[in-house]
């Protein structure tokens, strides 16, 4: 049986390329992969990617939603709040976007993945992770 081993990327339904790219341009550096014409935009996120497509057709999500790992989870909290967005009270960070995507942030310290030597370095960032999630690392045998 095959094991599951990573996400290599999310596809978010949006209603416009250039829209969603310029909205979530506001609060995160954004740099693109590639893009499909006018239908679909990949923006990186070092060793895996977001693809933002035009469509959206479903009503705005409620439980269903994806973690999005940030270098600073305040700094976006306070852009979101900043332009508007509702965001959930502190400590968690979700808000929905223009088409009703759920989107949590969740900050790269207190997750239980990390990013390759490698890849931060190519990402340009040099991150430490929390004692709560090194202890849940080394509890799984990966740190």
């Amino acid at each position: 049986m095959a094991k599951l081993v990573g996400i290599n990327h999310v596809a978010l339904e949006v209603g416009d390329i250039d829209e969603a790219l310029a909205w979530y341009g506001q609060f995160f550096e954004l740099e693109l992969r590639g893009r499909a014409g006018a239908a679909m935009a990949f923006v990186d996120l070092g060793d895996q990617f977001i693809a933002l497509a035009r469509g959206r057709t479903q009503p705005p999500d409620a439980e269903r939603h994806f973690g999005l790992v940030v270098d600073d989870k305040n700094e976006v909290r306070a852009a979101l709040e900043g332009a508007g967005v509702a965001v959930t009270r502190a400590p968690n960070c979700s808000f929905r976007d223009p088409w009703g995507n759920h989107v949590q942030i969740v900050d790269y310290r207190d997750v239980q993945f990390t990013k390759a030597p490698e890849v931060l370095r190519a990402m340009g960032l040099a991150l430490e992770k929390s004692a709560q999630a090194l202890a849940e690392l080394r509890e799984r045998g990966v740190y």
